[in-house]
């Protein structure tokens, strides 16, 4: 990132040899951004300055831990965002402040933190699907009591089998260092919010499935970048720090009193098929992106980049066919089901022409009725 352009995410770089927009290679421009807090970093939303008081106060040296692996599956590596997302990304990163995407299905909503985490080497992405049970608790962490009781009765069952006098007691539970972390672990949210060296990438999908509180739920935690695991607050005079395993690895990290305090707040991405409206509350601390269904234009540049150019003469039409049975039945279609077709009418084992129509009409079916 130079000192006159404020895009840490470029989504998009010229090809060298035909001049056409490819993914953007991944670089570590976000690291100026993290360093210098006092030109990129709003006073009010430095998180730093909060962990270090977090750190003098508990008086404890700082844990950096590393960056889980890339995505394996390469999600992101062909997305090719539109110049409006280029710029909301770079509004949430430069803001600290999530990102509240909306559309219709297949418009590269979930795709987008991929492309951006793959960019910026942020990691591994997070994810949080949204179900109607979702909880913030759950999105932060997961403790398994019942487990740790049965644990406990089998260890004292053993010690009574073995003759040991005294037996196994209660007490002992809290005697053990690294007993209750074996039964605790962090959710998607909480690891979000753990302080890596990096930001991590979260992405908490379809945010409009979720309980009507879940959004007013989520303020305090995006506000303040921290929260509290009960059980280990309670334990934090004879067991200040202990271990808890992340959600996305085996390799624990160290809790400290109880809290999570973040360096960096998170790239976080919410994403809503537009189903419900928001509180005011909610939405004022979100940078929001609407995104549109794509044209004609882009529909190609989506195919060329997946499929790429060889495909124009097959896909030409399913794209007109595409955008008339949108435009003309008002119907709900995805790109993915566009890539589908073209992809399956492209290859050199195709449905034959009698098939053909056969075949367009199971792939293109509504989403909506």
């Amino acid at each position: 990132m130079s000192q006159t352009d404020w895009k840490v995410y470029q989504g998009l770089e010229s090809s060298g040899e035909t001049e056409a927009k490819v993914p953007s290679q991944p670089h570590d421009g976000i690291e100026q951004l993290l360093e210098n807090d006092e030109q990129y970093c709003p006073p009010w939303r430095n998180f730093r300055a909060r962990y270090e008081a977090f750190l003098k106060t508990h008086g404890v040296a700082p844990e950096f831990p590393q960056l889980a692996p890339e995505e394996p599956d390469g999600r992101g590596d062909m997305f090719l965002p539109t110049e409006k997302m280029i710029e909301m990304v770079n509004v949430a990163l430069h803001l600290r402040r999530p990102l509240l995407v909306t559309g219709k299905p297949g418009t590269g909503k979930s795709t987008l933190i991929y492309s951006v985490a793959r960019e910026l080497k942020l990691g591994k992405v997070l994810r949080w699907p949204i179900t109607s049970r979702s909880s913030l608790s759950r999105g932060l962490y997961e403790y398994d009591a019942i487990g740790r009781l049965q644990d406990w009765q089998l260890k004292y069952l053993r010690s009574q089998q073995a003759g040991q006098n005294p037996p196994f007691q209660p007490s002992d539970l809290t005697d053990e260092a690294t007993d209750i972390g074996e039964y605790l672990r962090l959710g998607p949210l909480g690891t979000a919010m753990y302080p890596w060296s990096r930001p991590r990438a979260l992405l908490i999908d379809e945010i409009d499935k979720g309980d009507a509180d879940l959004p007013n739920d989520l303020l305090n935690v995006f506000e303040e970048g921290n929260f509290e695991i009960p059980e280990l607050v309670r334990l934090r005079k004879s067991q200040n720090n202990v271990k808890v395993r992340p959600a996305d690895s085996e390799i624990p990290v160290t809790i400290t009193a109880g809290q999570v305090q973040c360096l960096h707040f998170p790239l976080v991405v919410m994403t809503s098929n537009n189903e419900r409206d928001f509180p005011a509350a909610f939405l004022r601390r979100c940078v929001p992106l609407e995104i549109p269904e794509p044209k004609k234009e882009e529909l190609w540049r989506i195919v060329k980049s997946h499929l790429g150019p060889k495909v124009e003469s097959e896909a030409k039409p399913i794209i007109e066919d595409f955008l008339k049975r949108v435009e003309q039945g008002k119907k709900q279609l995805a790109t993915d089901q566009l890539l589908g077709a073209i992809y399956l009418m492209s290859r050199d084992r195709a449905p034959s022409h009698a098939e053909r129509e056969g075949v367009i009409n199971s792939i293109f079916k509504p989403l909506t009725k």
